[in-house]
């Protein structure tokens, strides 16, 4: 009778003496150990041929990179290809067609307002329809090798199937409508708000920054691959809303609920869907890649009191009460602080080390802030000097809307405000409503008010009161803060390859280094209900928006893009599918 040992080789069935056993498990554990080391070398080798930097982020030792980067990453098997497609797109040819292309999606009025209702009952939808016919003449080869799939009639699913069934698709998202012109301010624009007017330099109107640059983008790119004979290897989906503008309910919310019917949960390797570009920061070019967003919610302020003839006031009318309401809310901002584990704080040390122009002092704080509160102290009070970042690092408020009254000899019997929150990535809804609960608390007593706080009673309801305090969510049930994507894993770190390989492609060796850094949505993209599908998920438009400027004309009049940086968009999209499409693993 033989015995096998794990490896199945067959063995004397008789017991082998000590000796032969201590010979054994020494051979063993040799054998083990050169088995790691390969495996560790492997490794190393691994990670140096992709450019990939991996460290920890935010060295606790001051020798440590409070930054880590990524090498530049360009494509080795689809070199040629993308060499190729490099130089087309620094073509006067290719300028031009990119003009085109971009201009006739631009010319083309796909407004989302607030409060629409569905798809079938709302006529103003039907404005997405002549769009869907232009993206079908604009982009042929797109349409002809791509599966399409219309979800709730006008948003966009392209699926381009892979070789490789193994390899989890990328999934790249971008939104066909655009915020509304106002008809007040048409004159105020340079160039007509639809005119997709290309003045040499920029092409101007709604909708060419935000979003159909990123979505025109995308199709370029792929229509571009396919005429040059590119078959992937993994599988690309768009997925392309319709209403992200009117936050989504139609549009991106059903999306969703059809990626994740069709491709499970967790089921793409990562998403890139609008967000942040580069730009200049204390004097340097920096590439921020958007890991969280934060939280929203809308609140409702409401009091009621008895109406009556404004000849005869009682010492607070509703309005009345309202301000002091409104003034107390401003009187009371959240506390803020520079949080350790959180996008903001990832910045602040990226800057810290990037940034030539910060102060040593700073610089030398941050080293030593992840360990020190005093030294996080410095660093928070430097960088709270810019309104913009404080309010990115914490909760904020802001009055937005305020109603009441009709007449001005009545006592108003009604007044409303509604008080806009964005909610930092480390609190939560529940926390929010807690602290503007508790808030109101004192003036629901000093104005004798019943207090109703998102749905809870907060006062004696059998109580004699003068009138009534509501507190609610309106317009749209609150969203959570998003879950923040890993920036120590490999999609931050090929995303971070691909944009540096193509910043460096269009420019002097000089100018040709950025720094990628982590950072955070101002506001909410149609990312918030993709969470499902994978938790590598960037907001991020390969645009360069130089001093910022242009990004401030987002949502306003005069709208435009450099053509140059759109072109670089259109390579940056490139550039990562065929990345992308070379990792194995991802």
């Amino acid at each position: 009778m033989n015995e096998k040992s794990d490896s199945g080789l067959s063995l004397p069935s008789q017991s082998p003496s000590i000796n032969d056993t201590r010979s054994k498990s020494t051979a063993s554990r040799a054998k083990t150990v050169i088995c790691v080391t390969l495996f560790i070398l492997a490794q190393c080798l691994f990670w140096k041929h992709t450019g990939f930097n991996v460290p920890s982020f935010g060295g606790k030792q001051s020798s440590e990179s409070l930054c880590p980067q990524a090498t530049e990453i360009f494509p080795q098997k689809n070199g040629k290809n993308w060499q190729h497609l490099s130089e087309t797109f620094s073509t006067d040819d290719f300028k031009k067609r990119a003009v085109n292309l971009l201009g006739g999606a631009v010319r083309i009025p796909t407004e989302s307002y607030d409060g629409m209702d569905p798809v079938g009952i709302d006529p103003r939808w039907d404005a997405f329809g002549p769009f869907h016919d232009y993206l079908l003449r604009s982009f042929p080869l797109v349409h002809s090798n791509l599966k399409l799939t219309k979800v709730n009639t006008y948003g966009l699913v392209f699926h381009w199937q892979g070789s490789n069934s193994d390899l989890k698709p990328i999934l790249l998202a971008a939104h066909q409508d655009v915020v509304p012109v106002h008809p007040d301010t048409v004159n105020e624009w340079k160039f007509p708000p639809y005119s997709g007017y290309f003045d040499g330099k920029r092409l101007w109107g709604r909708g060419s920054l935000d979003d159909k640059s990123g979505l025109i983008g995308i199709m370029t790119s792929i229509e571009l691959l396919l005429e040059n004979k590119f078959e992937p290897t993994r599988s690309v989906v768009l997925a392309f809303g319709f209403d992200e503008e009117a936050s989504g309910p139609y549009g991106a919310a059903c999306l969703a609920d059809y990626l994740l019917l069709t491709y499970g949960k967790d089921a793409f390797a990562l998403l890139i869907d609008e967000g942040s570009g580069i730009e200049n920061k204390l004097g340097t070019p920096f590439a921020t890649l958007g890991v969280a967003e934060k939280g929203y919610t809308d609140v409702r302020v409401e009091i009621t009191s008895p109406g009556g003839h404004s000849s005869l006031p009682p010492p607070h009318t509703s309005i009345g009460m309202l301000s002091a309401i409104l003034v107390h809310f401003e009187s009371n901002p959240f506390g803020v602080h520079l949080k350790r584990d959180t996008p903001i704080y990832w910045m602040a040390q990226c800057l810290a080390e990037h940034a030539p122009s910060l102060p040593s002092d700073v610089k030398n704080a941050a080293k030593k802030s992840a360990t020190s509160d005093k030294a996080l102290k410095v660093v928070e009070e430097y960088f709270f000097q810019s309104s913009m970042f404080k309010s990115l690092a914490g909760s904020t408020q802001a009055i937005d809307l305020t109603g009441g009254g009709v007449k001005s000899n009545a006592l108003p019997e009604q007044a409303w405000a509604v008080v806009n929150h964005r909610i930092a990535t480390e609190s939560s809804l529940d926390a929010l409503k807690s602290r503007d609960t508790a808030l109101l608390q004192s003036l629901a007593i000093q104005f004798n008010l019943t207090y109703n706080a998102f749905g809870v009673s907060q006062s004696d309801e059998d109580a004699p009161a003068y009138g009534t305090l509501t507190l609610s969510e309106t317009f749209h049930e609150g969203l959570e803060p998003a879950p923040i994507t890993p920036i120590d894993e490999l999609p931050y770190q090929l995303l971070s390859g691909t944009i540096k390989a193509t910043y460096k492609t269009r420019r002097s060796p000089e100018h040709a280094n950025i720094p990628v850094i982590p950072g955070i949505m101002s506001g909410n993209t149609d990312t918030r209900y993709y969470w499902d599908l994978t938790k590598h998920i960037f907001r991020y438009n390969h645009y360069n928006a130089g001093n910022g400027t242009s990004l401030g004309k987002v949502h306003t009049v005069n709208e435009s893009i450099n053509v140059d940086a759109f072109l670089e968009m259109i390579l940056f999209f490139t550039t990562l599918i065929l990345n992308a499409d070379e990792s194995m693993s991802l």
